[in-house]
């Protein structure tokens, strides 16, 4: 089990406003090592500033390394980009690289999604940001929505360990020769503050579920209040039955969801969960301002987490994923703060009789979406009857049977 550690300071970052001035100055500080991962290092314009600094540090002899997700690179990583980082002295790899991209397995899925760094073993970002400019998303004007933290103290001692494990694990899958170990000695970190937190991962191994019971556990004994912000909400059948359970105990449980269409598969077949969410009372507010890329959450006036994973089958069951959870009164507060401040100026809350009696075409293409997702589920060998019910969701225009 992994155990909530004190003595550390956590800050919280909001969007690439705040994190990549506190990335590039911790980076430009570094002495001895910088360690990246990323699910997308883009070539714009702060892609090219980070990798700047990184060669820089490279360049006054700090080690520098990077991961970056084969198809997020495929995606967004040019060659020009990538030869400028390696010949600047930054060792880069890539998770799981697309040799045969027109061959499709399902492992493929199983990507880096997390997005997470460490200078010198003394300060740590993680969070929900890639390295691309927040401006970088078709038809946008205001910029992409999303959080991360910056972490000093003994938490960082995990996030060091779990990023030197996932390095020396994909040199010797890429038949490289590995510098660093594969299980690293104990590393001690001296307090640097009073919040109590903990690190935790989803693999494909030992950690399969710790980011969803970590969830489940702060749901399941709120009192007061649940909000969960969350840019792709696909929850499975564990997790809605706990917000319901919560709802009806009267716990005041709100979701902050994107109403903006990025993948419409998935976009679609999120909300064929709506009607049964609402019928328990929970109230789903859908973020329009601009794309919501946020995973995080609080629960009363003392739980809350900032990381990469979504609530749906892709980061649940399929990714590599981190988040920290915090178990403090301040923290929770500055971020519940930021997700009021959002609710407020930018959404627009699904009313649950409108929702009911929206247009068959409307209700039609949700359904047929949720089905398709299900099928595609099942072929893949994700999910199954834990992620979808034998009987579909109920929405409250259905009759029961």
């Amino acid at each position: 089990m992994i155990r909530f550690t004190p003595g550390n300071a956590i800050d919280l970052l909001r969007s690439g406003r705040e994190f990549f001035p506190s990335l590039i100055a911790a980076v430009d500080a570094a002495q001895r090592e910088v360690w990246i991962e990323t699910y997308i290092f883009a070539d714009d314009a702060v892609g090219k500033q980070i990798a700047e600094v990184l060669v820089r540090a490279a360049g006054r002899g700090v080690e520098v390394r990077v991961l970056v997700d084969g198809w997020g690179a495929k995606l967004y990583l040019t060659r020009r980009l990538e030869r400028a980082l390696r010949e600047g002295g930054v060792q880069l790899m890539k998770y799981r690289p697309e040799v045969a991209p027109w061959q499709f397995r399902t492992h493929r899925l199983r990507r880096l999604h997390r997005k997470v760094c460490h200078v010198d073993c003394e300060v740590a970002f993680v969070g929900g940001i890639n390295i691309i400019d927040d401006m970088n998303t078709p038809h946008q004007k205001p910029p992409r929505l999303d959080f991360a933290v910056r972490v000093r103290g003994p938490l960082v001692a995990p996030i060091v360990q779990t990023m030197q494990r996932l390095w020396a694990l994909v040199e010797l899958v890429q038949l490289e020769r590995s510098e660093v170990p594969l299980f690293s000695d104990p590393i001690a970190i001296a307090p640097e503050g009073n919040q109590v937190a903990k690190f935790v991962i989803r693999d494909n191994l030992r950690y399969r579920r710790d980011i969803e019971r970590a969830y489940l556990a702060a749901i399941r004994t709120a009192k007061r209040e649940i909000v969960i912000a969350n840019a792709y909400f696909f929850p499975g059948v564990r997790f809605r039955r706990a917000l319901i359970a919560a709802a009806d105990r009267g716990v005041k449980v709100t979701l902050l969801l994107q109403a903006r269409v990025e993948y419409r598969l998935l976009h679609y077949a999120s909300r064929a969960l709506y009607g049964q969410l609402l019928d328990a009372g929970v109230s789903i507010a859908e973020y329009h301002r601009s794309f919501l890329h946020a995973k995080v959450a609080v629960v009363d006036d003392h739980w809350a987490t900032v990381g990469s994973s979504n609530i749906d089958p892709y980061s649940l069951l399929m990714a590599r994923e981190a988040n920290v959870f915090v178990r403090d009164a301040h923290f929770a507060d500055q971020l519940r703060i930021e997700l009021l401040s959002m609710i407020e100026t930018g959404t627009r809350y699904v009313e649950r009789e409108r929702w009911s009696s929206r247009n068959p075409m409307s209700k039609a293409l949700t359904w047929v979406a949720y089905g398709v997702v299900r099928v595609m589920m099942g072929f893949l060998g994700y999910g199954g009857g834990e992620w979808f019910p034998k009987r579909k969701p109920r929405m409250r225009d259905e009759p029961t049977r």
